[in-house]
């Protein structure tokens, strides 16, 4: 699946199927239900899903917690937009899967 068919896909009600943890975490971001989407953020203790998880305490504006989540994820805290870094992050994600 490359971007454009993701981002598509956000029409559904459900993400399609096969996708990991972290990229139905960004799918239900991106639908604007950010507690669905912190849910599958947690559900591997893995770098995506780390990564994925410190974007979404960003959003939320808990920037303390975000910082830990970078740190626990190996990633600098991007100075980007929340757009940007969903779609860098939704991008790799779907060339890694």
């Amino acid at each position: 699946m490359d971007l454009q068919a993701f981002r598509d896909s956000i029409a559904e009600p459900q993400p399609p199927a096969g996708l990991s943890p972290a990229l139905q975490a960004l799918w239900w971001d991106a639908k604007g239900d950010w507690a669905k989407a912190h849910e599958c953020a947690q559900q591997r203790d893995d770098t995506a899903g780390m990564h994925v998880h410190a974007y979404l305490h960003r959003k939320e504006g808990d920037q303390s917690n975000a910082e830990y989540w970078y740190r626990r994820s190996n990633a600098t805290p991007p100075a980007s937009t929340l757009d940007e870094e969903w779609e860098e992050l939704a991008r790799r994600l779907l060339q890694q899967s």
